[in-house]
């Protein structure tokens, strides 16, 4: 019999069920029209190579929020640092922010927007 001590600290087993999930309706995407653009967009880049860096910063300069992946780019650490470096020189030109996801995300902001670094997590009484 398992004492007072593991009883208050072992998580309890709960078996799942389908009623468990809730299903989401797939989202139908509306192209943004021409008349009404909108006035920041988030943008998702995949560097493969240091050539990629100058469309980052591109879409960065002009306002955009930009998710990168640096991963395709390899372990090499010099490399990522220079990639880094050169990221955060953009950031610091516009007086945007950046921020690490991981090892291989980075997210980039434009001038007004920065990344709050603390995590939304409940509360749990």
């Amino acid at each position: 019999m398992p004492n007072f001590i593991e009883k208050l600290f072992k998580p309890e087993k709960r078996e799942t069920s389908d009623e468990d999930f809730v299903e989401i309706e797939t989202y139908e995407y509306k192209e943004v029209s021409e008349e009404k653009p909108a006035s920041m967009y988030v943008k998702v880049a995949e560097l493969v190579s240091l050539n990629d860096i100058n469309e980052v910063k591109k879409h960065v300069y002009e306002g955009n929020i930009v998710i990168v992946n640096i991963g395709p780019m390899g372990t090499d650490r010099l490399v990522r640092e220079r990639v880094i470096k050169e990221l955060k020189k953009v950031v610091d030109d516009i007086e945007g922010d950046i921020v690490g996801l991981g090892e291989t995300q980075l997210i980039l902001t434009p001038s007004g927007v920065k990344v709050d670094r603390n995590k939304i997590t409940s509360v749990r009484a």
